[in-house]
């Protein structure tokens, strides 16, 4: 394993920044919600909050060094069959 890191270290330099994409995935579920606010001495803090209904949106999407490209948003969390189809 060390040989094979060895050699990728040394050939990084000459990789094309141009055609690397990076791939990057971020969710967000409406469990999340924060539980403690702050409000005004002697004020007392109201809010609401979604109830019941957990559900997840996935946001993935490839970095350039000229942008972002192929964005994609999933109702759900992703998976294996997800991730291979938005890779193809």
């Amino acid at each position: 394993m060390a040989a094979a890191r060895a050699v990728w270290k040394a050939e990084q330099p000459l990789l094309d920044p141009e055609r690397l994409v990076f791939i990057d995935e971020t969710g967000a579920s409406t469990n999340m919600v924060r539980r403690y606010g702050r409000c005004p001495p002697g004020e007392r803090l109201v809010d609401k909050t979604p109830w019941g209904h957990w559900k997840t949106t996935t946001f993935v999407g490839g970095l350039r060094a000229s942008g972002m490209t192929a964005p994609l948003v999933l109702d759900g969390p992703m998976n294996a069959e997800t991730f291979l189809a938005y890779v193809e």
